[in-house]
């Protein structure tokens, strides 16, 4: 392919990435494939001879798309937040067109400084300490990783070679593998499970301190744990607290777990993965006290700032920790610049990194701030009206409060009665969900993501889930009791005739519009012990 069929191909792609985005709704949110399924469809090796790229653009939507889950749908519930945005896309393009190699300042100065502006920027957007900035007179600076997870890692090892300096200058002969199998991290039971990974990795042991009532970790349940591991001659050295956690987006209480962390010396990172993004709006910040006391802060801006994937912030207040940690020296990757200018090659376990600062600087500048906390916002109403929805059906419970954009609810009863309404759920692959675990509930995580969700994607979701849980439980899909024509007089003398559905001489029936479903030709609708077939898609509005 010349640059000219580059360019013809490009303006195609640009062309379907738009045009995929806005007609998503069409497309079914989770894919109707089987492990393995692509195999048959491709050749058992690569061609010999070069195709052309129509060619293999085709094959793309035949092969590729069918085993999509479309995480920008309005109807992608599952996990957190994944989005994108023109602005973000076309960064990253620029970015992949230039294709610089960031791992020295020399090796492309505005790669590196670009990400030292922005990430200012976004420490000042999020309302982090002065300490955390590049500009602050002390050693603090951010830094654009790939994931939260990686994050936690690189604050874990950074922990570690920190103790390790520090039982030095007290024994001089300390044996730092010994030392190693003494070491012990904390996290809440609630946290991710990045952060047992990054314990395993690190070869130190991971101790969970059992969430409060509000699924928290508190200072008091911490400081039990690091008293009771001193006495066993165990090392504490690291704790991982959660703003936002995976399960039920709970806010571990940062200012109690600073105070222990300062006393005994700790290592508190923190972990705002989803949450973080919230904090452009000052109103959700009340989270964020104690975070003075924090040696690491990351979020992911590529979960809900509209910037795409991969984009992970991270901040600490003395980056000589992370040198001490992954400082290498050879002969060239040193500059004439070197020790004058950050090498981010130092920050971080790759030698190597994208130029993700790019699509940062990118969407900031187009939405602003103002735009940012306009979107947050709009995610959290929408999620304040599923909750809504959820408390107004009797079947259903809530078992944690909702914060931000994430609502957990289950079916009142068994656990299974809730495991069986989200495989339903996602095997009709109209809307998409996740389960999780809290305090031996099984529940199932609803979350707002996608910025072309609308209040009628919130009420059309919540409709096709009571029908579902109708089928399991066989009750009226509302699931309330059945009001009389003169019960709903009373409660609204306003109601008139006009809503009456009449085949007289029956009875007038009341019809419920929220209710109201479409079925594909060739299903069945089953009412009580008899299936109806439905001949073709229509729905009916009265």
């Amino acid at each position: 392919m010349d640059l000219n069929e580059y360019r013809s191909h490009g303006y195609a792609m640009v062309d379907y990435i738009a045009n995929y985005l806005e007609t998503i709704r069409s497309r079914r949110v989770f894919p109707d494939v089987k492990p393995g399924y692509l195999r048959p469809l491709l050749p058992d090796s690569a061609p010999e001879e070069g195709e052309n790229f129509s060619d293999i653009f085709q094959d793309f939507e035949r092969v590729i798309m069918p085993g999509i889950t479309h995480w920008q749908s309005p109807q992608m519930h599952a996990y957190f937040p994944a989005l994108n945005s023109p602005a973000s896309l076309l960064g990253d393009m620029l970015a992949d067109g230039l294709c610089n190699i960031g791992f020295t300042w020399a090796s492309s100065p505005a790669c590196t400084e670009l990400e030292i502006v922005v990430m200012d920027w976004l420490a000042k957007a999020i309302g982090l300490p002065e300490i955390f900035l590049h500009s602050s007179p002390g050693r603090g600076g951010g830094v654009i990783q790939t994931t939260a997870s990686e994050s936690t890692l690189i604050s874990l090892l950074a922990a570690r070679t920190q103790m390790f300096q520090l039982y030095k200058e007290k024994y001089e002969h300390i044996d730092e593998v010994e030392l190693n199998t003494r070491l012990v991290a904390y996290t809440s039971d609630q946290a991710h499970s990045s952060v047992e990974k990054a314990g395993l990795i690190g070869l130190v042991k991971m101790r969970y301190i059992e969430s409060d009532k509000d699924l928290s970790m508190r200072g008091d349940k911490l400081m039990d744990a690091v008293l009771r591991d001193r006495e066993k001659g165990l090392v504490p050295f690291f704790v991982c607290a959660t703003l936002g956690t995976t399960g039920g987006c709970a806010f571990d209480n940062l200012k109690e777990i600073g105070l222990v962390c300062e006393k005994e010396n700790m290592w508190l990172h923190v972990d705002a993965a989803y949450a973080g993004s919230a904090f452009v709006c000052p109103e959700f910040r009340h989270w964020l006290e104690g975070v003075e006391y924090a040696d690491s802060f990351a979020f992911n801006p590529s979960k809900w700032l509209m910037i795409h994937f991969d984009c992970t912030a991270m901040w600490v207040r003395n980056s000589e920790r992370l040198h001490r940690t992954f400082n290498v020296d050879p002969l060239y990757l040193k500059h004439e610049n070197t020790g004058l200018a950050v090498d981010f090659t130092h920050w971080q376990i790759p030698l190597s990194k994208r130029f993700r600062a790019l699509k940062l600087w990118m969407v900031l500048r187009n939405y602003g701030i103002k735009g940012l906390q306009k979107h947050i916002r709009h995610g959290i109403k929408l999620a304040k009206l599923f909750e809504t929805l959820v408390r107004d059906d009797d079947r259903f419970e809530i078992p944690a409060q909702r914060h931000l954009g994430l609502v957990v609810f289950r079916i009142k009863g068994e656990n299974e009665l809730t495991e069986t309404l989200l495989k339903k759920i996602n095997t009709s692959g109209k809307l998409h969900c996740v389960p999780s675990s809290l305090k031996g509930k099984y529940v199932i995580r609803f979350t707002v993501t996608s910025p072309r969700t609308t209040f009628q994607d919130i009420q059309n979701d919540w409709t096709f889930i009571q029908l579902m849980c109708s089928q399991i439980l066989n009750e009226s899909p509302s699931g309330r009791r059945p009001l009389s024509i003169a019960e709903i007089k009373r409660r609204n003398p306003s109601f008139g005739t006009s809503l009456l559905l009449s085949n007289s001489p029956m009875t007038p029936k009341v019809m419920n519009g929220s209710f109201v479903a479409i079925f594909e030709a060739g299903d069945a609708l089953k009412v009580g012990k008899w299936r109806y077939p439905v001949r073709a898609r229509s729905a009916s509005v009265f």
